[in-house]
């Protein structure tokens, strides 16, 4: 996707976790992830999105849209984590997105940090994106963060081409650059 591709430099990393973070209401992450929605059917690829609060919105895509998705809908970020977890082990994905951005904090400060390594293991010998998106930083383990700067408004939304003023803060990790770095070099 171009915006995202212009921002980070190159698209999402491949056996990596990325994480997107999304701290305030409006920020963008569900025209984001449509966006990305309709580059897979654009591109023919298939992605699965794991919903962690079941909040998915599909209407708006229109069903062309729909056949390249696989659409886990949970209502707990812990049954999320164990859906992205065999989605990884799956390996047919290009990209997995977890987005647990409407999920309680409470809800999300239970998640141990070992879970987010698991999760670095299986995606690293993989080609799939992993994308995880939450409201505030908690992946450790994340190779890169992009932290959504906008706050839009309802008449900010209906502009047209709302995606191309979108504002994305890139923030690598030292294991990200090493892995931009060995992904260049092959």
């Amino acid at each position: 996707m171009a915006v995202i591709d212009s921002q980070i430099g190159g698209g999402l990393p491949k056996g990596a976790i990325t994480e997107l973070i999304s701290p305030h209401i409006s920020a963008g992450s569900a025209s984001l992830i449509a966006a990305l929605l309709q580059a897979a059917w654009s591109g023919r690829y298939f992605l699965a999105l794991v919903d962690g609060r079941d909040s998915f919105d599909p209407h708006p895509l229109g069903n062309s849209c729909l056949r390249h998705l696989l659409w886990t809908r949970c209502t707990k970020p812990i049954e999320a984590i164990k859906a992205a977890d065999l989605l990884l082990r799956d390996g047919n994905f290009p990209l997995v997105i977890l987005d647990l951005v409407l999920n309680p904090a409470q809800e999300l400060r239970k998640i141990p940090s070992t879970s987010w390594y698991r999760l670095q293991r299986l995606v690293e010998p993989t080609s799939t994106a992993l994308l995880i998106v939450s409201r505030r930083s908690m992946v450790g383990s994340a190779q890169m963060k992009l932290v959504l700067e906008n706050a839009w408004s309802l008449p900010t939304l209906e502009q047209a081409n709302d995606l191309s003023r979108l504002q994305i803060r890139v923030q690598r990790s030292q294991m990200g650059e090493r892995t931009i770095a060995q992904a260049e070099a092959s």
